[in-house]
Parts: C-alpha cells; structure tokens; sequence
C-alpha cells in the first residue's frame, strides 16, 4: 500500500479475486508499519525494513514456495515490493509495479518539487487536506463521477464524496493514521534508491517475463517519467517486462480504472502461471 494508505483500500480487488473468485485466488493484505493495524514506532523507518515486514507475514502464514507469490504494490508499496523481491526472488510468481518508482527524481522543476515536498508536512484545515490529496491522486473527472461502488448499502452522490467520507474517517482515528507514522513512512519514501544495476539484478533473479510495471500518464503524485525509468531500467518490453502506460490517467489506477486493471492483472496471473516454477 502506498503512503499512508490503509490495507482496505484493496478492498474492490480482494472483492474480484479473492472472494468472487475464492476457487482460484487467495489474497493476502497488510498496513504497513505506521499505518493502519500496524505499528506506529518513532523511528527510521525503510523501504527494505518494511520489505522484512511482508516477509515475516509471508513466513507466518505458510507462503514459502518458490513461484509462489503474485506481489502487486502501488506507489510507496511498490518500492517495497522493489525491496522484497530483491530479497525472495525465487518466490515471486509475478511482480506487479503499479505507479511507482526506483527512486524519486526532480522531474517538474526545483520550485515546484520544493513545494510540492513542503505540502505533505504543512499543516492545514482537514477540508483543505483532503481536497488537495484528491486532486493528486486522482483525475476530476473520477471525482467528479456518481460513486458506483456496488458493495456498500448506500453510495455517495460522487466518488469525491466517498473519498473524502473515508479520508475523515481515517485522519479522525489516531490508531490507524497519525502524523509520526505518516512522516516515518514519506522519509522511507523519499529515502527508497535503487540504481540500474540494482534493477537489472532484479530482472535477472525474478524474470522480466514476471514483472509488470502500469503508470498513469497524468499521475501527479509520482510523474509519468518515473514510470518510464522503472520500466526502462528493468530492461524494456524488448526484453520481456509487461509495460502498461495510460493515457489520462492519474495514481490510484486500481480504483479509478479498476475492471481495467483487474484484467491486466489477471492476464499478467495466467501467464505466468502457466510458465511454472
């Protein structure tokens, strides 16, 4: 999960896969430390610790084999997966890199970087905070859209009102979101490097076949060219990486795009399923 993000912000994919599909797929979500459930230590914390996180889960419950795993991670979480599959390769299925990147570069200029860094830390009035996360993480016209979501009892009148409904919900309960564990998680963020050397050692050790990186061409909280970078220091579609780039699209592409992306995602699933161990 990305920053600050809780593990229920999977809940349409775990809605697709593991419960409506419950014969063929199993899912496994956790918070990150500092968010949600988890653990909120005053600490440094980093994306390759919080890789030895998701690994002592996968130990307790049994998820050891080699080719074992389909790793999907969004954002801070796909650095992390960065970390974990660098860590465990021969367990990796599949690695599904969803708008992240191998590092975070200036690429909108040093005043707007500076500022836009800034804004994550100011404090301001909870209506403006959550205005201002929305229009980073998603396009207006999701916004804007009636909320369709099929599962509640009640839907709200737009998509905006049902994020806003959930970010209040989560900046309103200190157990699940508070400001040391939202700052130790942006450092490990900002922190995450890994070099091209680094990421054609990945390739090599999971198989490019394996690997999947989707981007939203818009994406405002982690640029287009990050995308761009990751997937070309894997080594490009050339070499064998699924490389999905979307037009007009923003971050969150598994809730704004999700018939979509469940379907890139199956597909990535059966292949390499069907390649074994």
């Amino acid at each position: 999960m990305g920053l600050g993000g809780l593990k229920t912000a999977w809940q349409r994919q775990t809605k697709d896969f593991s419960h409506t599909q419950a014969e063929t797929y199993s899912s496994l979500i956790i918070d990150n430390r500092g968010a949600g459930e988890s653990d909120k230590p005053m600490m440094r914390y980093s994306t390759s610790d919080m890789a030895k996180d998701v690994l002592e889960v996968l130990e307790h419950v049994g998820w050891t084999a080699d080719r074992s795993v389909h790793v999907v991670g969004i954002s801070m979480g796909g650095m992390i997966a960065q970390e974990l599959a660098l860590l465990v390769p021969e367990r990796i299925a599949s690695l599904s890199l969803i708008s992240t990147a191998p590092r975070l570069v200036n690429t909108v200029g040093f005043v707007e970087n500076l500022r836009n860094r800034i804004n994550l830390f100011i404090p301001r009035a909870l209506d403006d905070q959550i205005e201002h996360v929305a229009g980073n993480l998603y396009t207006e016209d999701f916004l804007s859209k009636p909320d369709e979501t099929e599962y509640m009892v009640k839907p709200f009148p737009t998509n905006r009102d049902r994020f806003a409904a959930g970010e209040v919900s989560k900046r309103t309960q200190p157990h699940l979101f508070n400001r040391t564990g939202f700052i130790a998680q942006a450092i490990a963020a900002g922190w995450h490097h890994k070099s091209p050397q680094q990421l054609e050692r990945l390739g090599d050790a999971v198989g490019r076949e394996r690997i999947l990186v989707m981007h939203g061409k818009e994406d405002r909280m982690i640029t287009f060219p990050h995308g761009e970078m990751l997937a070309q220091e894997l080594g490009g579609e050339e070499s064998g990486v699924t490389v999905v780039f979307v037009e007009g699209q923003g971050h969150v592409l598994p809730i704004e795009l999700r018939r979509f992306f469940g379907e890139r995602l199956e597909r990535m699933i059966e292949k390499t399923e069907q390649m074994g161990s």
